[in-house]
């Protein structure tokens, strides 16, 4: 009875509604999301987050009062924005619960960022965090990227569609030095340039720790491509590398195929879309024709034409400690048992 109340209370202070209908809904969703067993924790939980959310004038998310001590809270599409977040970080900070937070296309923007910056620093417990599709920025980049370098637990961010250019790009680099924790990390459907890829490249090569990185969906190429694709020489964790639907280009496919000659620990490599001819796959089987990692390697939907295919395939043949699977050149995918 004391906590339908305390949430009726914070219900009935919220703006945008008349008092009555307010503590109706809000009631009545506070109702079905707290029925059944609630260990103290998680009603101090519930009660902390209703009293945010009074503060700062929002709606609470029933789903957040549904997650009980779950590990996962999966916030996508709720549209929050910067006050929601605000409201929600608050509660985060004595949550002990979660370790996967899905914030996924919530409008947070640059604020939103900043707002949970503070609990994204101090949890002890998230471990995994979806931001994608929120409008960041560069401004939201900087907040998270600070936050998480103080963060050791942290293991996985997601940055997908958040308009990231190069002004984000210093940010990220300085994540990628500074984080050893962190094993994989989501920039697709962002607009890293050729200046961006010039600070990242140099980073990643430094980087230790990093498994696996989605830059997809890009704008790398040039110079830019050329300096990421270097980075392969030196890194010696990464294991599982897309950067398809970029502009590498065949100064960008030569360099990846130098890079291979010497890494050894990359096994996945996407680069369809990456208008490659058939010069760049020639350059680039040189790199294949001396790897003995590379498990999977994507190269569809790239103007190769038959010569650049045969020469890649005819590279695999011609190396006996080659490691590689499955070749992907869109029509069909070759097996290493076909070759």
């Amino acid at each position: 009875e004391e906590e339908e109340e305390e949430e009726a209370a914070a219900a009935g202070h919220l703006a945008g509604a008349p008092e009555a209908e307010q503590r109706s809904e809000v009631d009545s969703d506070s109702d079905q999301e707290t029925e059944g067993s609630h260990g103290p924790g998680e009603l101090v939980k519930d009660t902390l987050y209703l009293r945010s959310c009074q503060a700062h004038r929002v709606v609470p998310a029933s789903c957040f009062l549904r997650q009980g001590s779950a590990p996962e809270l999966n916030l996508r599409h709720r549209g929050l924005g910067p006050q929601g977040a605000r409201a929600l970080a608050f509660a985060l900070n004595s949550n002990p619960y979660v370790k996967r937070l899905d914030l996924g296309d919530n409008g947070l923007c640059g604020a939103g960022a900043e707002a949970l910056a503070g609990a994204l620093s101090k949890s002890s417990s998230i471990c995994d965090v979806d931001l994608s599709e929120n409008q960041l920025g560069a401004v939201g980049a900087q907040a998270v990227c600070a936050a998480l370098m103080v963060n050791p637990t942290m293991q996985k961010i997601q940055l997908a569609g958040n308009g990231l250019d190069e002004q984000a790009a210093p940010y990220l680099a300085e994540l990628l030095l500074a984080h050893t924790g962190l094993k994989a990390l989501d920039l697709s459907h962002n607009q890293l340039n050729d200046q961006a890829g010039e600070m990242l490249g140099p980073a990643l090569a430094e980087n230790t720790g990093l498994t696996e990185l989605n830059i997809n969906w890009n704008h790398l190429r040039g110079p830019g491509a050329v300096a990421f694709a270097r980075a392969l020489e030196a890194n010696i964790f990464l294991r599982v590398l897309d950067i398809s639907y970029n502009g590498f280009g065949d100064p960008g496919a030569s360099a990846v195929g130098e890079a291979l000659k010497t890494n050894n620990v990359l096994e996945e490599l996407n680069m369809s879309n990456n208008r490659i001819s058939a010069v760049g796959a020639l350059s680039l089987g040189l790199g294949l024709r001396v790897n003995q990692t590379l498990r999977i390697l994507v190269m569809s939907r790239n103007p190769m034409r038959g010569e650049g295919c045969f020469g890649v395939l005819k590279s695999v043949r011609d190396n006996p400690g080659s490691a590689l699977e499955l070749l992907d050149f869109s029509v069909r995918a070759f097996h290493k048992s076909h070759l």
